[in-house]
């Protein structure tokens, strides 16, 4: 058994990466509990207040294909630096508005700068991974990024009640461009790696982006991922704080209690899910997590009791904490090795379609029928997705293979 010393000389790259990714997401995080509030004092109405959360989102959406397109030409670095750089701007900007619209627009700087850390990070990690440690090195950079995501929100509330509900947009700016140096003197570039691998690899390659974006195993994965994406923010970012207050009485305490209980489940379940995807199988922990997730939602919204909540969230977190390394190691899997920005920008856009469309879809029908109606709507969608991918790519299995070196599922 190796030393942690040693064991950081071999993975010192994906441990700055890691690091890195915690700053960024710990950087967001800070600003959550008190953009709100923060928008709210220019005097416009929730639906406005509520367009600062969505107009961040829309940046990532409209750029990670251009984000996509910057990794496979100029490199991973350029946006590793560059992302957390235009993140500085658009935080420092959030900060010193002085109405609804300029925050807005600083806001979508903000987003843009995730869009493209974001993709250049999870590009970065693909080339640097061992093929049969992908899923292990997607996990832990997940781990460092929900840690980051967790912290944040409690050191900006303090950093609000102690000086002005500006100053955390001060502080994020500042730590985006620590980590702009952090990631300028550590992280080497790695586009290079990739273009080596794929001419040493198999001829069968797609030609294009587009031939691979329209693949069978793409789509799935695909679908896969946009219906959890669906099920985090239609159901439990969405209808499930509703449905609590009106089934069951309760106000945001009990429900915050809830949440963090399962969040701590969603930590907990990275590191075995990357072993199973890594050791059972790509395909297995998908539909594991597609089953899981939709199942939660449906137990939440058809059991009108305390018990039945905490339960259906808890076995939802086991589907959405075990979601994320499995498909974004088999999009590796089959990505070209010269088109993996690319790949990883559609199926990142793949999820944040799936965000960004679910809570007023949702939202809609829960109106014209009812809140476990829709929970149970919303469940079913992300339990499909997952037994689709897995009979689709099971029968597609042979024509995975055939776009990549090591074995998807």
């Amino acid at each position: 058994m190796s030393s942690p010393v040693t064991w950081f000389r071999q993975n010192q790259e994906l441990v700055v990466l890691c690091g890195a990714t915690f700053l960024v997401m710990a950087g967001q995080g800070v600003v959550s509990p008190i953009l709100p509030l923060y928008a709210s004092e220019f005097g416009v109405s929730a639906t406005m207040v509520g367009l600062t959360l969505t107009v961040f989102a829309f940046a990532r959406l409209i750029l990670n294909v251009p984000a996509g397109i910057i990794a496979d030409r100029y490199g991973r670095r350029v946006l590793l630096v560059g992302g957390p750089l235009l993140t500085a701007v658009g935080m420092f900007g959030s900060g010193q508005a002085d109405g609804i619209w300029v925050l807005l627009a600083w806001r979508f700087v903000a987003g843009a700068g995730s869009a493209f850390y974001m993709s250049g990070a999870m590009t970065y990690l693909i080339d640097i991974a061992p093929p049969e440690k992908r899923t292990r090195y997607v996990a832990t950079n997940q781990w460092a990024l929900s840690v980051g995501v967790a912290l944040g929100p409690g050191v900006g509330g303090v950093i609000a009640d102690s000086y002005s509900l500006s100053t955390p947009f001060t502080v994020v700016a500042v730590l985006a461009v620590l980590t702009a140096i952090y990631a300028a003197v550590r992280l080497p570039e790695t586009r290079d790696l990739a273009l080596a691998e794929q001419a040493a690899g198999d001829a069968t390659f797609p030609v294009s982006t587009w031939s691979f974006v329209r693949s069978t195993p793409f789509l799935l994965v695909g679908l896969s991922t946009m219906t959890i994406f669906m099920t985090r923010a239609g159901t439990r970012g969405t209808l499930m704080p509703l449905h609590a207050s009106e089934t069951l009485g309760w106000g945001p305490a009990e429900v915050g209690v809830v949440f963090t209980l399962t969040g701590l489940i969603t930590l907990t379940t990275l590191l075995p899910a990357a072993w199973a995807a890594d050791h059972i199988g790509r395909r297995s922990v998908v539909l594991f997590s597609g089953v899981f997730a939709g199942l939660g939602a449906v137990l939440t919204g058809s059991l009108a009791t305390p018990a039945g909540f905490v339960i259906g969230n808890i076995v939802m977190s086991l589907g959405t904490g075990t979601a994320g390394p499995a498909p974004a190691a088999y999009v590796a899997d089959i990505a070209p090795p010269g088109r993996r920005g690319m790949a990883i920008a559609m199926y990142r856009s793949a999820g944040d379609i799936g965000f960004l469309a679910a809570p007023p879809l949702l939202g809609l029908l829960s109106e014209v029928t009812s809140i476990g109606f829709t929970l149970g709507v919303g469940g079913t969608l992300a339990a499909v997705g997952g037994v689709v991918f897995f009979i689709g790519s099971l029968r597609d299995h042979r024509a995975g293979k055939s776009l990549t070196a090591p074995s998807p599922g």
